[in-house]
């Protein structure tokens, strides 16, 4: 089993300036504040990135920029994904995975494709990978759910070692933890069920609030995968206001505001998203202040 990803993995945001142009003192100050909050490793180009939105360019700068502020301390995972496979194939072709454990890629988007459609789709991606690969199952993104039964079935494949499932049906979730190969990772995409996830024999979360409390967070899921399930879900309970006001209005907007009071990064976005309204921000500042 890949144990690198066992634990708490967070999806990075991408700090902007004012004018829309990344602003790489901020990814310095985002990557360094998720490395000493003890996480386990790092997603660099997921959707809470706005990958959509970069240029081919900056998604080299942005890559190569993160790669040398993490300077091997923690293990990298990159999102490749999206919905023409022949593109994501010559993408991955193209880029240098040399510095990656895994690819997380995505259920195509928009196009809406069948059971049988994803899972050609994983498996022409699969017979060209240089590097173990990771499924992304998260319907109110992509309009499609992977189903269970298509998830253990892409499990088969030689390169597939996990999934990183948002779906927010429990029961597809414990359907695939109960079933899955013994190698196979079930990873939450959700932070609110990360923790039941795990208590259910889940593998870990990859996080979007865990970049705003990496301590917290990281320590939460290693008292999960622990079984020490009383001190997880006290932190948890704690946690919970926040996960709801950092999801309100949309992601990265809540997690952005959350890094801005924290004073990592600043909370700009790009067209078509926007910053979180001055009710949600003033929720959030009272949180971390009161936390």
């Amino acid at each position: 089993m890949s144990s690198f990803l066992r634990g708490t993995g967070v999806a990075l945001a991408t700090p902007f300036n004012k004018d829309g142009s990344i602003d790489y003192t901020g990814v310095t100050s985002l990557v360094n504040f998720c490395i000493k909050g003890g996480v386990e490793y790092l997603v660099v180009l997921g959707t809470t990135a706005e990958s959509v939105t970069l240029s081919k360019e900056e998604k080299k700068t942005l890559v190569n920029h993160i790669v040398k502020v993490n300077d091997n301390k923690l293990p990298l995972v990159i999102g490749i994904g999206g919905n023409n496979t022949e593109a994501i194939v010559e993408e991955i072709k193209e880029t240098d995975l040399s510095y990656f454990e895994a690819i997380l890629s995505v259920v195509p988007m928009y196009n809406k494709p069948s059971q049988e459609g994803i899972y050609q789709h994983y498996k022409k991606i699969n017979s060209i990978v240089p590097i173990p690969i990771l499924l992304y199952n998260v319907p109110s993104r992509t309009g499609t759910n992977m189903t269970a039964e298509t998830t253990l079935r892409l499990a088969q494949l030689n390169n597939i070692i996990g999934v990183k499932e948002a779906v927010g049906d429990f029961t597809q979730i414990l359907r695939i933890i109960k079933d899955r190969p013994n190698d196979f990772l079930v990873i939450s995409g959700d932070d609110t069920l990360a923790l039941p996830a795990v208590a259910a024999g889940g593998d870990g979360v990859i996080s979007v609030v865990g970049q705003g409390f990496p301590q917290e967070f990281s320590k939460m899921i290693r008292f999960g995968l622990t079984g020490e399930i009383g001190k997880a879900f006290a932190i948890l309970y704690t946690l919970l206001p926040v996960l709801d006001y950092a999801f309100e209005e949309g992601n990265p907007a809540g997690i952005k505001n959350i890094l801005k009071v924290k004073g990592v990064c600043e909370d700009n976005l790009r067209l078509p998203l926007i910053p979180v309204s001055k009710s949600l921000a003033k929720k959030i500042e009272d949180f971390i202040e009161a936390f």
